[in-house]
C-alpha cells in the first residue's frame, strides 16, 4: 500500500501523517495533469472551463461532509478559514465582547486571536482543560467508569462553567493538534447555541479520520483541510457558513465575485493553481474504492494498537483514555529520556531536541510534544502504517535512554546553537520561524552567501506529458479512471492491543 499509492521515502519511517499529510500518488499525478491541460490554452481554461469543474468538486466534496454545496467553498487551509471567519464577524461585535476558547487550540488560532485583540476592543477568554482526565464528582455521579464519558462531561461542564455572557464566538478544535482527543463537538455547539453563542469549529484533523456531518453537528462555521488524512495535493480546504450568517463572511481577499454572493466571492479571490481543488475527484475515487469505513477503521485501529504497544515498551502510560482519541495517539516518554533534567522544568525546547534525535539519529519522524510538564510522542497512523513502524520507535526510544545521550550531548543541548544549520531547523518550529528573519536581513542575496549549497540540473530531453484529452469533455470526465487495485489492510498482531 506504501509504495504503490504513496511517495513517501521506504527508508523513513513516517508516523507523523497529522503534520502535513501525505498525498496519494494518483492524486498527485491527476494535479500534474490538470497544470498542463491548462498551460496548453490558459484562457480557455481559466475564463472558460474552471468554474464548471470547481462547481462538480465542491458537490462531491458537500456529499462526503453531508453539506448544501452552497454552504461550502473552497479554500488553500484551514488557518486562511479561521482567519476568514474571525475576522469577518469580529466586525459585528461591541466593545468589550469575547470571543471564547480552550488551551487546547492549535497555536496559530491563538496567535490569530492575540492579533485580533490588539486590534479590536475584544477580550479574549482561554479556559483551562488538564491533563490526565479526572473524574469532576459534581458532574460525573451516576455515570459508569468510562473515561470518553467523564471528558464528554468534564469538558462541558469546564466549558459551561467559563464562558462570558458578552461572548459572541468560541472556537474549538475538534480534534486539538497537540493532544490528538476527539472533543465533542456536537454538544459544545448545542451548548453554546442555547446561550446565543455563535461557535466555529476547527476540524483540520476531522475531514477523512472522522464521519462528519455538518448537518449534524450544526455548528455556525466549520473548517477542515483535505490534505491531511483525506490524502489530497496540498492546498485545499474547505469553509462551511451556516446559511443565516453568509452575508457577513467575506474572502481576506476582494476580486471580482464580489457582491455577486457568497460562492462567488470566494470561488475567485485573484489567479491561482487550481489543480489541488480538481485532484480531489481523483482521491475521493480512492476512498471509495477502499471503503471510506475501511480506512477509517484500519487508520484508528492501528493507532490505539501502536499506542497499546508503546506502552508496554516504556512502561508508561496515553495522555486520556484510548476511547478518546483517533488517528493520533499521545503516549508519555519515559522519564529517562532526559535524565538530567528535573521532570518539573520540562518545557518546548526539550521536546524539540528528543524530536530531533529521532530524527537524525534514527530516520523516525514523529513530533513530540511538551504538555503539563511531561513528553509525549504524538504517533499517527494511515493507510500506509503498519505495527512495525511503532516497534521501531519503540526500540529507538530505548536506545536513546540506555546510551545516555542526555541533553548535555553538544550535538543536540543547545537548539539556538543548532540553528547555525539551518537543515537541522524545522521550519516550523519557533526557532525555524525566527532563523527565517535572521536568513533574510544577514545579505543572503549575495553570491558569497550562496558558496557551498546544494545545486541540481534538471534534463528535460526525455520529458513528454500525457495527453489529457479527457479533461475537455463535461464533469464526469473528472471521475478517475485508475485501478486502484486491493485493500490489504495490515493484520494487528494480538500483543499489541490491550
Amino acid at each position: 500500500m506504501k509504495e504503490k499509492h504513496f511517495l513517501i521515502e521506504e527508508n523513513w519511517t513516517f508516523i507523523n501523517h497529522g503534520a502535513f499529510g501525505a498525498v496519494v500518488k494518483e492524486a498527485l499525478q491527476a494535479a500534474f495533469v490538470w497544470q498542463t491541460y491548462c498551460e496548453k490554452q490558459p484562457l480557455r481554461f481559466l475564463d472558460r472551463e474552471l468554474l464548471p469543474h470547481l462547481v462538480y468538486v465542491t458537490k462531491r466534496l458537500a456529499k462526503f461532509v453531508d453539506a448544501d454545496p452552497a454552504d461550502l467553498v473552497l479554500l488553500p487551509n484551514v488557518t486562511t478559514g479561521n482567519s476568514t471567519v474571525v475576522k469577518s464577524i469580529v466586525k459585528q461585535f461591541l466593545p468589550g465582547n469575547s470571543i471564547y476558547t480552550l488551551n487546547l487550540a492549535y497555536g496559530a488560532t491563538k496567535k490569530l486571536l492575540r492579533q485580533i485583540a490588539s486590534e479590536h476592543n475584544v477580550h479574549i477568554e482561554e479556559a483551562t482543560v488538564m491533563f490526565p482526565v479526572l473524574t469532576d464528582e459534581e458532574v460525573c455521579v451516576g455515570l459508569n467508569d468510562n473515561s470518553q464519558v467523564i471528558f464528554i462531561f468534564q469538558i462541558l461542564s469546564i466549558v459551561d462553567k467559563t464562558l462570558r455572557d458578552d461572548t459572541k464566538l468560541a472556537i474549538f478544535d475538534h480534534i486539538p493538534s497537540n493532544y490528538g482527543i476527539i472533543l465533542p463537538v456536537k454538544k459544545l455547539v448545542e451548548l453554546c447555541h442555547k446561550r446565543g453563542i455563535q461557535v466555529l469549529i476547527d476540524g483540520a484533523h476531522a475531514l477523512g479520520s472522522l464521519d462528519i456531518s455538518m448537518r449534524d453537528i450544526n455548528a455556525d462555521y466549520y473548517v477542515s483541510n483535505c490534505h491531511k488524512w483525506l490524502c489530497n495535493p496540498k492546498g485545499c480546504a474547505f469553509l462551511y457558513v451556516a446559511k443565516p450568517h453568509q452575508q457577513y463572511i467575506r474572502p481576506l481577499v476582494i476580486s471580482h465575485g464580489f457582491g455577486s454572493g457568497f460562492s462567488s466571492e470566494f470561488i475567485w479571490a485573484g489567479l491561482k493553481d487550481y489543480s489541488a481543488q480538481l485532484a480531489l475527484h481523483t482521491v475521493f475515487d480512492f476512498w471509495e474504492h477502499y471503503g471510506v469505513q475501511s480506512i477509517r477503521q484500519h487508520i484508528v485501529n492501528t493507532a490505539r494498537a501502536a499506542g497499546a504497544l508503546l506502552q508496554r515498551a516504556w512502561g508508561t502510560s496515553l495522555l486520556a483514555g484510548e476511547n478518546m482519541f483517533g488517528p493520533m495517539v499521545l503516549v508519555e516518554l519515559p522519564s529517562g529520556i532526559i535524565p538530567n533534567e528535573d521532570q518539573r522544568s520540562i518545557k518546548y525546547d526539550h521536546a524539540e531536541i528528543v524530536q530531533n534525535k529521532l530524527y537524525h539519529g534514527f530516520q523516525i519522524e514523529v513530533p513530540v510534544k511538551a504538555i503539563q510538564n511531561k513528553l509525549y510522542v504524538r504517533i499517527s497512523a494511515h493507510i500506509y502504517n503498519h505495527i512495525d513502524d511503532y516497534m521501531r520507535l519503540a526500540e529507538a526510544v530505548n536506545e536513546l535512554i540506555k546510551s545516555q545521550q542526555s541533553l548535555k550531548d553538544p550535538f543536540f543541548c543547545d537548539t539556538l546553537a543548532m540553528s547555525d544549520t539551518v537543515n537541522m531547523l524545522r521550519f516550523t518550529s519557533n526557532q525555524g520561524f525566527q532563523k527565517s528573519n535572521e536568513l533574510l536581513n544577514i545579505g543572503c542575496h549575495s553570491e558569497e552567501s550562496l558558496e557551498g549549497a546544494e545545486t541540481f540540473t534538471l534534463d528535460f530531453s526525455e520529458f513528454s506529458i500525457p495527453a489529457p484529452s479527457r479533461l475537455t469533455i463535461p464533469p464526469e470526465i473528472c471521475k478517475s479512471d485508475q485501478e486502484f487495485g486491493e485493500f490489504d489492510p495490515c493484520v494487528v498482531p494480538e500483543e499489541c492491543v490491550m
